[in-house]
């Protein structure tokens, strides 16, 4: 075979490859946990199946509730540290959304209140505005390291990619605020920035973070100890 023969044939090859890799890609579903770790204890006589989302009820017993959500017309309790409340509707509270790969959730928030910054593993979400207004904004990946940032008032739509870092803040600070939320996951998960690097369990050493963070390792401890 001469050399650009071989050369054509290893292109065709590569690129059946590639054409392989993104119908395989295409058809394999994202997860809905973070991680299933194989169970050493199951043998022949007793195997536990942990499920990647919900186990299906049976459709001869699926009745129209299933399919129906009643509670996001009451206002979520914001008086917490950061001022605002979440309100889920995922497959959790609505079954009918299981293996459906969409969910949506209510957000309050104080005035001055905030929905603190963090991430979606699992989800792309699109924001609209019902009441007030809203400084919103996301940061892109490194090396970017862009932030884009918009203030929002009530009937605007916002979307914040999946896995981005993102936020909202009430810009009233005498008047509350409330959004909702159109997420791309039964189960989109929510990875509070804050709480994961200062308050995870067992802690991250206060040495990785000082460093991290360019602060000293008092700072760190007083830090972790808020949270």
């Amino acid at each position: 075979m001469t050399s650009v023969a071989s050369f054509f044939f290893g292109l065709v090859v590569a690129l059946s490859c590639l054409s392989l890799q993104q119908l395989a890609s295409a058809a394999d579903p994202s997860l809905l946990q973070d991680f299933c770790v194989a169970d050493s204890t199951s043998n022949s006589n007793f195997i536990t199946v942990l499920l990647n989302g919900m186990a299906c009820k049976n459709p001869s017993t699926v009745t129209a509730n299933d399919f129906y959500f009643r509670g996001l017309h009451v206002a979520g309790n914001t008086s917490n540290a950061q001022g605002s409340r979440v309100t889920p509707v995922f497959a959790t509270q609505l079954p009918g959304l299981n293996t459906l790969g969409i969910s949506m959730v209510r957000i309050d928030y104080a005035p001055g209140g905030q929905n603190a910054p963090h991430t979606h593993p699992r989800a792309t979400e699109i924001l609209t505005v019902l009441e007030g207004s809203l400084e919103v904004g996301f940061v892109t990946s490194n090396p970017n390291n862009n932030h884009f940032t918009k203030t929002l008032y009530k009937g605007d739509v916002f979307v914040f990619p999946s896995n981005a870092v993102h936020y909202q803040r009430n810009t009233n600070w005498n008047a509350p605020a409330v959004a909702i939320a159109a997420l791309s996951s039964q189960n989109p998960g929510a990875i509070t920035i804050a709480n994961a690097v200062f308050g995870s369990q067992p802690g991250i050493s206060a040495d990785i973070l000082a460093k991290s963070f360019s602060l000293d390792v008092a700072t760190v401890n007083f830090m972790q100890s808020k949270f």
